[in-house]
């Protein structure tokens, strides 16, 4: 089942996909077939819900796929089948209470940043609610650091119930499903980084470097959540990053240095990771600050992931 969040007033409303590819707007297809259901007006909300959260919209979206004659019709008079294409979205969650975005963690990309040795445990830095947008959305230039716009793309870990201090055993139990999260970057503070040799001006040129990341719009998101059933094996995807057609990342999910359990119960370890929660897993090889010469976004330029068994994230850059 793939969710997803339509762009529309207070928030906007949960949908999901139909088998032809079509939008379902769940509320609207809920309260016209007047099913009786109490149906969360968020995709968090039904994540909250847990199994039972899930198991209507499974039913709901059985019903539209399964329904032919006089209820098709009924369906599609009700306004509640959109097409995907020409449908505004938001990110799949809009409002997570926590986004973990994992560095360092593919062998390649450790490779091209100058060889560096990978990490002795996970490391992630916190991304702010803020910065998200969804797919179709512009990413906006900011005028103060508009030259040196770096892509991410990363497959996204997307959290189903409350979870605290987990077991690797147990983790993918707590996983609702997974996304596209594109860590746009400004790099502008890559330099004074690599400089630095002193502690705290190191502390501080990667504190810029985060805040770099944290720019409004600058975490792209969806365009939908693959439920975890759909994804037997997370580490067996494709990831291809586009930029204005050409590949620039392209790399399996199987080069994470550690994996998705490991991910998610080491965070946990600290975090009480909640419904609708987000881990981005790190970004492949082949960003624009590994190549030489470097290669940066600029206004107009379209920047696409793609990740099979989920769809495309797609955006273009534009003047702020």
């Amino acid at each position: 089942m793939k969710l997803l969040t339509i762009d529309a007033p207070r928030g906007g409303r949960p949908g999901a996909l139909s088998a032809k590819g079509e939008i379902i707007d769940l509320l609207k297809l809920d309260a016209g077939e007047g099913l009786g259901n109490w149906l969360p007006d968020t995709v968090r909300g039904i994540l909250d819900a847990g199994p039972e959260g899930l198991d209507m919209v499974r039913r709901l979206v059985d019903r539209v796929d399964e329904a032919g004659g006089a209820q098709a019709d009924r369906i599609a008079a009700l306004g509640a089948l959109l097409p995907f294409e020409d449908t505004p979205l938001l990110a799949p969650i809009p409002e997570p209470r926590l986004i973990l975005s994992e560095g360092r963690n593919y062998g390649k990309h450790l490779a091209e940043m100058g060889g560096e040795a990978p990490p002795s445990y996970p490391t992630a830095f916190i991304k702010l609610q803020s910065s998200l947008t969804g797919s179709g959305k512009p990413i906006f230039v900011p005028p103060q650091c508009p030259d040196h716009i770096d892509y991410e793309g990363e497959f996204t870990i997307v959290i189903g119930r409350n979870c605290h201090r987990v077991a690797e055993a147990e983790a993918l139990d707590y996983i609702a499903g997974y996304t596209i999260v594109n860590d746009v970057s400004a790099r502008d503070w890559i330099p004074g980084y690599r400089d630095a040799t002193d502690k705290i001006d190191i502390c501080i040129a990667w504190e810029r470097n985060i805040m770099g990341k944290n720019l409004p719009g600058f975490s792209p998101c969806g365009p939908v959540i693959t439920t975890a059933d759909e994804i037997p094996d997370p580490h067996d995807l494709q990831l291809t990053t586009r930029l204005n057609g050409e590949v620039m990342q392209s790399t399996k999910t199987d080069d994470l240095v550690y994996n998705v359990p490991q991910m998610v119960s080491y965070f946990s370890q600290w975090y009480l990771l909640q419904p609708g929660d987000l881990i981005t897993t790190g970004s492949p090889a082949g960003v624009g600050v590994g190549r030489n010469p470097p290669v940066f976004m600029k206004d107009g330029d379209l920047i696409e992931v793609e990740i099979e068994r989920i769809g495309t994230l797609s955006n273009r850059l534009a003047a702020a």
